[in-house]
């Protein structure tokens, strides 16, 4: 951030601060993306808004509810929604903040290679939850609760919403679990979903130009970014896709992906994220409510299965941020 009331000492503080649950360097609030963001808003403030503020940052209780002041601000909110957001979280522990404001936490071991399940999948997956409730779909909604959980991760607010109420004190997982259902609905409407029959009220999967229109209007406007449609349907098109993948993760853009396989039923289709990199892996969030993590190389080479089951292995299309 680049205001001379901010310290260099305080700067680098916050890009440490880690979420709750996890280790701090697989579980760093604050993306370099969101660092940058933040700083370019702080710049344009007037005087009045800057002071105000740098003293919700003074009075923060914890370095975490610093940081999540810092997310909010990157994630385009005015100083005055800013102040109404502290006023829900303010003096809340590391525990409470990590259950409202961050749908996932990664484990310390979650890149332990434990082998695979009957169906394919990866043994060592952790489920994200919200109280007893998880980060998951309900019925056909891959792509836009996918979308919902992504956006939730780079927008504080916006996750409060979904797990605090319209009070933002709410701790109640059925209750989430009723406004997480309300916003995948919303958001299928929105990307002009299918449904099971023409009179059903069922979801039944989105089209790419859904996918991208729903990408476009809830997480870019949070990000900076918009997202272009990229189809990777060999393995060379996978292996030259993954520099923009990983840069985009690292600035703390997730990367929707598309999976696809084939077998005596036909096809089957499903979105996941990709929300994160290290060395040559990548973590995927899987919107059945659970994230896990596959080698570049199982990306490349048809083995998405390890995020999904063994209907899903071939990753098929990618919708990356435009200005990567």
């Amino acid at each position: 951030m680049h205001t001379d009331n901010i310290s260099a000492a305080d700067r680098l503080v916050l890009a440490d601060v880690g979420v709750f649950g996890g280790p701090q360097e697989q579980n760093e609030l604050l993306t370099a993306g969101d660092l940058e963001r933040s700083g370019r808003f702080m710049e344009k403030m007037n005087p009045q808004d800057e002071a105000r503020f740098e003293r919700m940052l003074a009075d923060a209780k914890t370095p975490q509810e610093r940081a999540y002041l810092v997310k909010a601000l990157a994630a385009g909110y005015d100083v005055n929604q800013v102040g109404q957001f502290q006023d829900k979280i303010h003096g809340k522990d590391p525990h409470w903040l990590q259950q409202h404001l961050s749908p996932v936490v990664t484990a310390g071991d979650s890149k332990v290679a434990e082998g695979l399940n009957a169906d394919g999948s990866n043994k060592n997956t952790d489920y994200q939850w919200f109280g007893d409730e998880k980060w998951s779909q309900e019925g056909n909604t891959c792509v836009p609760s996918s979308t919902v959980t992504a956006r939730a991760m780079v927008d504080p607010v916006y996750a409060l919403e979904l797990t605090g109420g319209p009070s933002g004190q709410e701790n109640d997982p059925d209750a989430f679990r009723d406004r997480l259902h309300d916003e995948q609905l919303r958001l299928h409407e929105e990307g002009d979903g299918d449904y099971t029959h023409w009179w059903s009220d069922t979801p039944d999967g989105m089209d790419s130009d859904g996918q991208s229109e729903i990408a476009d209007a809830e997480i870019s406007p949070h990000t900076g970014s918009e997202y272009e449609y990229q189809q990777v349907r060999g393995a060379d098109e996978r292996r030259d896709v993954l520099p923009d993948i990983e840069k985009s993760v690292a600035e703390g853009r997730p990367v929707p992906i598309e999976v696809e396989g084939y077998d005596k039923d036909g096809r089957h289709g499903h979105q996941m994220m990709v929300i994160g990199q290290e060395g040559d892996m990548l973590q995927i969030y899987n919107p059945w409510g659970q994230t896990t993590w596959v080698s570049e190389d199982d990306f490349v080479n048809g083995r998405m299965d390890k995020a999904s089951d063994s209907r899903m292995p071939d990753a098929y299309a990618v919708h990356l941020p435009a200005d990567r």
